[in-house]
């Protein structure tokens, strides 16, 4: 009966790691309030938290910083812990650095383009969207800010 419960416990831990239905159309996902309203307010939000709608909508107003791709999904409990540690702590996002919220559910182009097979991958990108490194697991900001090359 223990052994059941422990090993029923580990699987509820791994889900974050488990594949998920795919959908084929590649669609933002992050909380509206981090969202600009139109392009002109990009400037405005480079070297903070915005969705892969926005960036896509102006990626040169990013050039200048480091991208990093954040691949999560709503169902993940550690991408929560990450989202809402990000959302907490936007003030602390340095100004050269963007985050950008990509839902793994849906992303299906970009996750083939970068490789990502599981959620909460993180994946910094150069200004002509060539990967330069990809890792899992952040939580914070700083643990992104360590990772970027």
């Amino acid at each position: 009966m223990i052994l059941s419960g422990l090993v029923l416990g580990a699987m509820l831990l791994t889900s974050c790691m488990a594949s998920s239905t795919l959908s084929q159309s590649p669609t933002p996902d992050a909380p509206a309030s981090e969202a600009p309203a139109n392009t002109e307010d990009v400037a405005a939000t480079a070297g903070k938290y915005i969705t892969y709608g926005t960036y896509e909508s102006a990626v040169d107003k990013f050039s200048d910083t480091d991208v990093v791709l954040f691949f999560n999904a709503d169902w993940c409990s550690t991408c929560k812990v990450a989202r809402d540690n990000f959302e907490a702590s936007l003030d602390q996002i340095p100004i050269d650095l963007t985050i950008v919220v990509v839902d793994f559910d849906t992303a299906t182009e970009l996750r083939k383009l970068y490789g990502v097979t599981v959620q909460h991958t993180f994946v910094q990108i150069d200004a002509s969207g060539e990967a330069i490194t990809k890792w899992s697991g952040s939580t914070t900001i700083d643990e992104i800010v360590e990772q970027v090359s």
